[in-house]
């Protein structure tokens, strides 16, 4: 009876923390498997542990755990886009943490990927900006053109796509985000394209698709189109 009843809890906390979203939303509690066992031997490269000098060295004496984002940051990025849980023990260790604040910071931010991901992790942003820009044709074209739904990798472990919240391009929205890059304004055409030349191995080119500079209004300045006033503009002359 104690076995069946465990057995649900684990399945309805499965759907609450997985259910609709991407790799990182994951049950919290660490399951051991293959390429993410808890003994495993992890630490960074020797690169990177010059960078762990440099980053650790901006923060002042006695605040050093400070550093713990972007150490699991420089983590995840030489394990490939995720971060086992040796990486997380490790990044304990540099900075003399207790492991739990570690997996602390690790669960709470959606920037850390738990599971491994694909080579390129489009992530599709839906909240309500995006939406009323027709994200959803977004997370359409991505489905037809890899062959998955979200939160899912395709067999070649090229692609893992996924929904978050918002990425702070409301403007240019729909928008997505592959690794680093940025590319917005998106139309279904744009979608396929950039996704087809990822897999072809080409890079294409980041930002609007419809050639907007930053976050200009699409249909050209509607302020500040006049050079600036210069000082004591509007003073009374007896001042």
């Amino acid at each position: 009876e104690n076995r069946w009843f465990l057995k649900q809890w684990y399945q309805r906390r499965v759907a609450i923390t997985a259910g609709g979203a991407g790799p990182h939303n994951a049950l919290l509690s660490h399951l051991e498997e293959d390429e993410n066992k808890a003994d495993m031997a992890w630490e960074f490269t020797e690169e990177n542990k010059d960078r762990c000098t440099g980053i650790i060295a901006q923060y002042p004496d006695g605040h050093q755990q400070a550093a713990a984002i972007p150490l699991l940051d420089l983590a995840q990025r030489q394990h490939g886009g995720w971060l086992p849980l040796a990486a997380m023990n490790h990044v304990a260790a540099v900075l003399d943490m207790a492991p739990m604040r570690i997996y602390e910071v690790a669960t709470f931010y959606t920037m850390f990927n738990r599971n491994p991901v694909g080579k390129y992790h489009v992530q599709i942003c839906t909240t309500t900006p995006c939406m009323l820009r027709d994200s959803d044709m977004v997370v359409r074209a991505c489905k037809e053109n890899l062959g998955i739904g979200m939160g899912e990798t395709t067999a070649d472990k090229l692609f893992t796509v996924c929904e978050v919240e918002c990425l702070g391009a409301c403007v240019n929205a729909p928008m997505m985000q592959v690794n680093d890059a940025y590319y917005e304004d998106l139309s279904e055409e744009d979608v396929h394209e950039i996704l087809d030349g990822l897999r072809d191995g080409r890079t294409p080119k980041p930002g609007s698709r419809i050639d907007r500079f930053a976050s200009e209004p699409i249909n050209g300045l509607t302020s500040l189109t006049s050079p600036p006033t210069g000082p004591g503009f509007g003073m009374r002359e007896d001042l």
